[in-house]
């Protein structure tokens, strides 16, 4: 229902659209773009489906997470997603700064187990389902590297599919 995302720079938006040809032979091409932080799951939190539960505990839980550092260096893909059509394609996103809040998340909110934790893997993805040979091909692609500050993450409702809550860093 809801997932903590880091806002991603227009230079992100920008090399999408630049390997949007490239992405044609797959089944579905993502035209939003962020960096999911952490899912919240009912499951391990009864405040996951609450916005204003969970805005304010977010508040209080990134109270002391200053702005850090990201960067986008190279196209790879997961073979066999944890969920959903694979493979999945995607730019990889380097952030110790990333890691550790989703460490902090996690620990607060609890693990969503096969996507978090130590399986933990960064990325903004591009596009699904299709070919492994595609995948391939396109994970040898070189790409100029792309680094910005994150200085503020984003409460996402897949229910409306629009962003609920906006919350800087300090």
């Amino acid at each position: 229902m809801f997932s903590l995302n880091v806002p991603v720079p227009g230079q992100v938006e920008r090399l999408a659209g630049d390997l949007h040809p490239a992405l044609t032979p797959f089944d579905a091409v993502r035209d939003r773009h962020t960096l999911v932080v952490k899912r919240f799951d009912t499951n391990l939190d009864p405040d996951a489906d609450s916005l204003p539960r969970l805005r304010e505990r977010l508040r209080e839980t990134l109270r002391s997470v200053a702005p850090f550092e990201a960067r986008i260096d190279g196209i790879d893909y997961f073979e066999r997603p944890t969920r959903g059509d694979g493979p999945v394609v995607y730019l990889r996103v380097e952030s110790s700064g990333l890691h550790e809040l989703h460490r902090r998340l996690c620990t607060e909110f609890g693990t969503v187990e096969g996507m978090e934790g130590d399986e933990y893997t960064p990325h903004v993805t591009l596009a699904r389902g299709g070919r492994i040979d595609d995948a391939a091909a396109l994970a040898e692609r070189e790409i100029e590297a792309v680094r910005w500050t994150v200085r503020e993450v984003r409460v996402w409702d897949s229910r409306y599919r629009e962003d609920a809550a906006r919350i800087p860093l300090r």
